[in-house]
């Protein structure tokens, strides 16, 4: 394997329910007009790669801060993006199911009528190997001296949570891990290879926001 995939993973904006700190996994929720505002300050960001796949949740959360990034007339709607579906914890706080139970916590737990945390990570398995498929059928031709000839960019937009865990699974963590990666509303984040050992998995830019991406700060 050669140092030639790279993931852009991108938090959808803000929504009313990210604010108040409910849990929304399948619930349609709109972005707020900040959460617009935000998404659409990551297009200066995401027009200027050239992506060669945008890989979008369905949530209309998702599809909007595609679309107002600059890239939602390139964008297919692939399912594995959802976000944890929360099933009877849908639309509480945490503070709240902890009143149910008071020891609950989802890296560990999962969701009663929703995900377990062993089926959000063979999701996120999943995604993984459709991508590096594609990278294997899509692999170019090497020059002479071995080096790659080009980059295959993708373009992922998706969520808080989900999003952790598919980072944590990228480099070869369990899925509770991704407990400790905060990820904020419409930051983006690189997943990809180390170019000097090739086999190896990293997290080269994580949870960054827009002014820090104008401002040309890793």
């Amino acid at each position: 394997m050669t140092a030639l995939l790279q993931l852009t993973l991108v938090r959808h904006g803000e929504t009313a329910w990210s604010l108040t700190g409910q849990h929304t996994g399948r619930s349609d929720l709109p972005l707020t007009d900040h959460g617009r505002l935000m998404a659409s300050q990551l297009a200066a960001s995401m027009t200027a790669l050239p992506f060669d796949l945008v890989l979008s949740s369905p949530s209309l959360r998702a599809r909007d801060t595609c679309a107002l990034a600059g890239l939602g007339g390139n964008a297919t709607i692939d399912d594995d993006l959802a976000e944890w579906h929360y099933g009877l914890y849908e639309g509480l706080r945490t503070a709240q199911i902890h009143q149910q139970r008071p020891d609950w916590d989802v890296w560990r737990d999962g969701c009663p009528g929703g995900e377990s945390v062993a089926e959000v990570g063979a999701r996120a398995d999943r995604l993984i190997g459709k991508l590096l498929l594609r990278l294997a059928v899509c692999q170019p031709a090497v020059a002479a001296d071995g080096a790659p000839q080009t980059l295959q960019r993708v373009a992922l937009f998706s969520h808080g949570q989900f999003g952790r865990a598919l980072a944590a699974r990228w480099i070869g963590l369990a899925v509770d891990q991704g407990r400790h990666f905060a990820l904020d509303p419409a930051s983006l984040s690189q997943l990809g290879f180390d170019a000097a050992h090739p086999q190896r998995r990293i997290i080269s830019l994580w949870n960054a926001g827009a002014a820090t991406l104008a401002a040309g700060e890793p």
